[in-house]
């Protein structure tokens, strides 16, 4: 198939769209064939009717709904992810694929959003285990031991789907693009708009959901994902409650950290190490020798204090005075 494609600096054409809970930005250069787009958005609507847990109907929760009876076979991209997602548990870092329980007590960001009662928590810190998962590579089967137990996927597929869709307009003869899936932002080969080539890439404040950003990151071709306290969030009798939940404890997590930014070649790995770098206790002096695939990180407290990790303060510049760069 051969396609017909102008310069890329000088055509391009972005579309919105909803989905995954959030809005999905599209762009795409050197072409003005919206078909691109919308092959992109059917890709990601057909990985979401598979990986969602905000539904009665999908292929994870066939496996939910099973779960403490029997083994429920899936397709090749639920058990890959999944086995992805367990093994990473696995490592007890702090990313849980099992934490679904927990996150549907406490349903934070919506409108049935609550503070459990603690009976309610030692209930769920009972059923998210990931070694009551239990996988099977011939079969493509999962078995959640315990009746009430859930997978919920959250915390990796949408860094999955992102870097689908760059595969699939890779398969196309595309070389440049924005894939935006609201907080995983996948910047595909060069700015070709940039003199430099670089993309421009937005910090947002991490203290405020109004989108506002403090510094604007210079980098070249990767997925940046951001995780943090404001993108779901509640308040109850003065105190502040984040999505963050922690599966030692029930309860959200407690640190100094407001947003933690991961560059990266792949998205899915960005989703892990945001969540690596929330809980970390201590500082990962290794992080970045041991992941050749992780290109840096950028942390904000809650103190607004900006730190870089494999990045330059030349790629970095402040746009609200009020945050400092350590």
């Amino acid at each position: 198939m051969t396609e017909n494609f102008t310069p890329l600096a000088s055509s391009k054409i972005s579309k919105r769209y909803r989905a995954l809970g959030t809005v999905i930005d599209l762009t795409v250069f050197g072409t003005q064939e919206e078909r691109f787009l919308d092959m992109a958005f059917d890709l990601i609507k057909e990985y979401e009717n598979i990986f969602t847990v905000n539904r009665e109907e999908s292929e994870l929760m066939r496996v939910n709904h099973a779960a403490g009876k029997e083994a429920v076979q899936v397709s090749s991209a639920v058990y890959g992810l999944t086995k992805v997602a367990v093994e990473k548990s696995q490592e007890c870092f702090g990313f849980n694929a099992a934490i679904g329980p927990l996150v549907k007590l406490w349903h934070i960001g919506f409108a049935d959003a609550q503070v459990p009662q603690q009976a309610q928590i030692d209930e769920r810190l009972a059923l998210i285990d990931p070694q009551d998962i239990v996988l099977n590579d011939e079969e493509l089967s999962i078995f959640l031991l315990k009746e009430g137990m859930e997978l919920d996927l959250g915390g990796i597929a949408k860094g999955y789907i992102a870097d689908r869709v760059q595969d699939l307009w890779r398969a196309y003869g595309l070389s440049a693009g924005i894939i935006n899936l609201g907080g995983n932002l996948v910047l595909m080969g060069d700015a070709p708009h940039q003199v430099d080539k670089k993309w421009r890439v937005g910090i947002r404040n991490p203290l405020t959901n109004t989108g506002v950003s403090v510094a604007q990151l210079v980098t070249g071709a990767a997925s940046v994902v951001t995780s943090g306290i404001a993108e779901r969030f509640m308040e109850v009798d003065g105190q502040f409650y984040h999505h963050i939940i922690d599966s030692q404890t029930g309860f959200p997590h407690d640190n100094d950290i407001a947003s933690v930014t991961v560059l990266s070649k792949k998205s899915v790995d960005g989703e892990i190490e945001t969540t690596r770098l929330f809980f970390a206790a201590e500082e990962l002096e290794d992080w970045l020798c041991e992941h050749e695939e992780l290109y840096g990180a950028i942390f904000i407290s809650r103190d607004k204090k900006i730190k870089l990790v494999g990045i330059t303060p030349e790629q970095v510049q402040i746009i609200d005075p009020s945050f400092i760069l350590e």
